[in-house]
């Protein structure tokens, strides 16, 4: 009888390998141009974004929020809410009646402008984009499409791309003086 070949150690850890190609794209730093492209892209749109909220008194006050929020959970004559979901249209109808758009609307715009700043000098690149993805994913689940589609795909790539997304930008630095959260310490450098 043959004996099929294991794929787990002992100690648990998978023994596939990733095609070739998948460790060049993010584990080197010859695809680097690719992901400074990308960054540059996402980190402008969301500055841009955050920046036009800053010179918006309605998000300041909330009131531009409240209006995003009470159109996503109002359900029009043809009965297709901009919200598939129940329980996500009712967490948005939680916050308006709650009037957390009052200081929701700064963290919005605060948060669009951090992550474009992070994602364009190369500082946490993984970290801005997942949270800018987080932000994605939010607004099209509250029925915004627009350039979110385009932008979370671009936040799940840079995630993924993490190591190597800022080595044209401060990442290049930060990342080997301060380690990562499961390093016992920062590495030698």
């Amino acid at each position: 009888m043959a004996t099929i070949p294991t794929v787990v150690n002992q100690r648990g850890i998978v023994l596939i390998a990733d095609p070739p190609w998948i460790f060049s794209l993010f584990s080197t730093t010859r695809f680097a141009w690719l992901w400074l492209i990308i960054r540059l892209y996402a980190g402008y749109e969301w500055l841009t974004a955050g920046y036009e909220k800053l010179q918006n008194p309605g998000w300041w006050s909330g009131d531009a929020l409240a209006s995003f929020w009470a159109n996503a959970v109002k359900v029009p004559s043809d009965g297709r809410p901009p919200i598939t979901y129940d329980w996500y249209r009712t967490f948005i109808q939680f916050m308006l009646d709650s009037h957390w758009n009052t200081w929701f609307s700064k963290l919005v715009m605060f948060g669009e402008v951090f992550i474009g700043i992070a994602l364009i000098v190369g500082a946490f690149v993984g970290v801005a984009a997942f949270l800018g993805g987080f932000m994605n994913f939010n607004y099209i689940m509250a029925g915004s499409a627009s350039s979110n589609g385009l932008l979370f795909t671009m936040a799940v790539i840079l995630v993924l791309a993490w190591k190597v997304a800022g080595w044209y930008g401060l990442d290049r630095y930060l990342l080997p003086k301060l380690g990562t959260p499961w390093q016992h310490h920062p590495p030698n450098v």
